[in-house]
């Protein structure tokens, strides 16, 4: 499959291939708009302007809720059934992640 791609890059180059095409419809490029350049400039300032207000008040939002704290639910009961423990833990009697309260 390599030597197929090779050889069809070789009989390309040899004549005169995509080079010869691309040239003669010239070196601009046209994406999705044919706007000036000028009306491209201010459009990207324009998104430049939304993206920074954007920012801003996101980071306002974020602050203002990190701000307000949360509310504490009491604690649930402590049901039997919930910490069967057959044999100790390697590390201790309580697990890996609890609070060790007892020591």
């Amino acid at each position: 499959m390599a030597t197929a791609i090779w050889r069809s890059g070789i009989r390309s180059a040899l004549r005169g291939g995509a080079s010869a095409a691309r040239g003669s419809q010239g070196t601009k490029r046209s994406f999705s708009s044919s706007a000036s350049a000028q009306e491209e400039a201010a459009e990207a300032a324009k998104w430049e302007k939304i993206t920074y207000v954007g920012i801003v008040a996101c980071t306002a939002l974020a602050a203002y809720n990190l701000s307000r704290g949360h509310p504490h639910h009491e604690e649930p009961p402590a049901y039997t059934y919930l910490h069967i423990r057959n044999k100790e833990f390697p590390w201790g009697p309580d697990g890996l992640f609890e609070e060790k309260s007892h020591h």
